[in-house]
């Protein structure tokens, strides 16, 4: 069973205190906020994740214009509220929620919402999250969820909110999302979705 380290620093961990961290059978996870020095590693992610994890649901024209509607949103790391997870020293994935309007899109995206997000009756956003080619299946996503939850209902929300590729819908309804709605934006078939948190248990 793979277990995941937890780190969420201000600054950028170094690949010498990644290694240095406890390891299992297969590989621990360290997460810790991205930063402004993070950008070019992130947007190559990206670019890799959409063309590679994408390939068994769309088709070429779909992917393209994925590269289009999707990509590196820098409000989010701005806002603090953007992971890197790391692991054999390098970025293996990456996501984050926000608390502002926008459900997705990069910068280069139309249609950006910047407005806040009231906690009582607006639900939180899950934005952005890939995986590089190498790390899917290993827990990555899972972990960044897990952190977008808490950090959301730290700051009162109850509901998150998200739009799902096809290749992520799974693994949200696993994490306990539900489809609200399906649609497309530019002949890519995106699955809106939406979780309750915080209750107590």
């Amino acid at each position: 069973m793979q277990k995941s380290k937890v780190i969420v620093p201000q600054a950028a961990r170094r690949c010498a205190m990644v290694a240095a961290m406890a390891r299992t059978e297969t590989e621990s996870l360290a997460a810790r906020l991205a930063t402004e020095a993070d950008l070019p590693a992130l947007a190559a992610l990206m670019e890799l994740a959409i063309g590679e994890n994408l390939k068994p649901f769309l088709d070429p024209a779909q992917i393209a214009a994925s590269h289009k509607i999707m990509g590196l949103d820098t409000a989010l790391i701005a806002d603090a509220t953007y992971f890197v997870v790391e692991a054999e020293c390098r970025i293996a994935g990456c996501g984050g929620w926000s608390r502002r309007a926008t459900l997705y899109g990069g910068d280069h995206t139309a249609g950006r919402d910047a407005a806040l997000l009231d906690p009582a009756r607006d639900a939180a956003r899950v934005r952005a999250m890939y995986t590089h080619p190498d790390f899917v299946r290993r827990g990555v996503g899972s972990l960044i969820l897990a952190l977008c939850e808490a950090a959301a209902a730290a700051e009162g929300f109850r509901r998150l909110e998200l739009a799902a590729t096809l290749s992520g819908e799974p693994l949200y309804r696993r994490r306990g999302f539900v489809e609200i709605e399906r649609f497309e934006d530019g002949g890519v078939p995106l699955v809106r979705m939406g979780k309750t948190i915080g209750a107590r248990r």
